[in-house]
């Protein structure tokens, strides 16, 4: 076999993204001297930029024309291409380079039958991390049992301690929390969050909120309550520098997000929250220290990633998880 010259193709989400990251060790393990080039959108480009797996990394903003991203990919001998986000913008990509493509099953019909009748077909019960292998069918490869990675430049952890320190915390026990979420039905009430703190920081845990611009008030008020033990760092951070705060927490607590995957990339145990959606679309922690607390009912699962509004006005899924629950988890999960 030819030394293998690879393009991968995957743009969104957070999550999705750094469930590659499986794929992209076991192909530097099975084939140290290939070369892979992985094209993503370019607010993602921190979560790679320093991962030796990959040899190029090339970002695509959203606003240039795809033909222009693609031109020096066009007439490229890859001996593999990848297409492992399955969507328009990848599928324009496959037409502009050319070639032989190979994707991954990402189960649409499956999940579509779960979310309209409730009745679990899946025949393939693999994690997407592991579906992600199809696409690279003929390089041999063959999942381990490790979460997914990220590789943190020196930057980025002295920045977030320095944060920390100045922030009065870092000699606490941290837990990080993470409130958001891009779907409203994925995330955990505020009422819910903010008799968290309560039960944590009366343990005398210190706690530091994660996220977007979108939760820097939420946070705000979050550390409000937390008083001296507690910090937002929500709106301050890139993927890189958020990496680096999860990496310091004791534990994370967070809904199905891609903040989640992110923590179990830096090996930080989790307490994963699950509301519409369920384990059997594969998108739960990945070989991780992970408790899952969800509850079992009948209008579960309502939509495959989340969606503005309860279609039945209650948000029992979540709503129904209780403070002192998620609290107990953080006491039991494992180190």
């Amino acid at each position: 076999m030819p030394v293998p010259n690879i393009l991968a193709v995957r743009f969104s989400s957070l999550g999705d993204l750094v469930l590659t990251t499986p794929l992209f060790r076991a192909i530097r393990r099975a084939h140290p001297s290939a070369r892979v080039t992985l094209l993503t959108r370019a607010a993602y480009l921190p979560l790679f930029a320093h991962n030796p797996r990959l040899s190029r990394v090339i970002g695509w903003d959203g606003e240039e024309s795809l033909r222009n991203v693609t031109g020096d990919l066009r007439g490229v001998d890859w001996t593999h291409r990848l297409d492992l986000h399955g969507s328009l913008r990848s599928c324009a990509v496959r037409r502009l380079v050319g070639g032989r493509w190979r994707g991954y099953p990402k189960r649409r019909l499956a999940r579509a039958m779960q979310i309209r009748f409730k009745g679990d077909v899946y025949r393939d019960r693999r994690h997407v991390a592991e579906r992600y292998f199809d696409a690279a069918r003929g390089l041999g490869l063959e999942p381990d049992d490790q979460p997914p990675e990220v590789f943190l430049p020196m930057e980025a952890t002295s920045t977030a301690d320095r944060f920390l320190r100045e922030s009065g915390v870092a000699d606490r026990t941290l837990i990080a929390l993470i409130p958001g979420a891009a779907h409203f039905t994925k995330r955990w009430p505020e009422h819910q969050w903010a008799a968290l703190v309560e039960l944590l920081t009366g343990r005398g845990l210190g706690v530091v909120i994660l996220g977007g611009s979108a939760e820097v008030e939420l946070a705000g008020r979050l550390v409000t309550i937390a008083g001296a033990h507690g910090v937002s760092a929500a709106g301050c951070f890139d993927i890189a520098g958020t990496a680096a705060l999860l990496k310091r927490a004791r534990c994370a607590v967070a809904g199905d997000t891609g903040v989640m995957h992110l923590a179990t990339a830096v090996r930080t145990p989790v307490v994963t929250l699950l509301g519409p959606t369920v384990g059997e679309f594969g998108f739960l922690p990945y070989h991780a220290r992970a408790t899952i607390l969800e509850r079992d009912l009948a209008c579960r699962p309502c939509s495959k990633m989340g969606g503005p509004s309860c279609p039945l006005g209650h948000h029992h899924c979540l709503e129904w998880i209780a403070p002192e629950e998620v609290a107990e988890a953080v006491r039991r999960l494992p180190q």
